[in-house]
């Protein structure tokens, strides 16, 4: 695994370099909001919050973050892949 993660490296400085890190964090962002899966981690969140005696950041986000990852929507996944995919494409022509 340390050539695979030697390339991610690689490939997510370069998108940091060219600023296209950013303009595909704001893509990822906005459809994330448009999905309405940004409201629904922040009521879940909340309500685990409330529900916590004493409140831990730590254990909130260990208990919301592996929900939070599976249930991102598959389009979003997919808008994501092709354009972090086109971005290496262009590296190589």
């Amino acid at each position: 695994m340390p050539d695979s993660d030697a390339l991610y490296g690689q490939i997510r400085r370069r998108l940091i370099e060219t600023g296209e890190w950013d303009q595909i964090r704001a893509v990822m962002s906005a459809k994330l909001n448009e999905s309405g899966w940004s409201d629904d981690v922040h009521h879940r969140s909340k309500e685990l919050a409330r529900n916590m005696d004493p409140l831990s950041f730590a254990r909130l986000l260990g208990e919301i973050s592996p929900k939070a990852q599976t249930s991102i929507p598959l389009a979003v996944k997919r808008e994501l892949s092709t354009l972090i995919r086109q971005h290496v494409e262009k590296q190589f022509e």
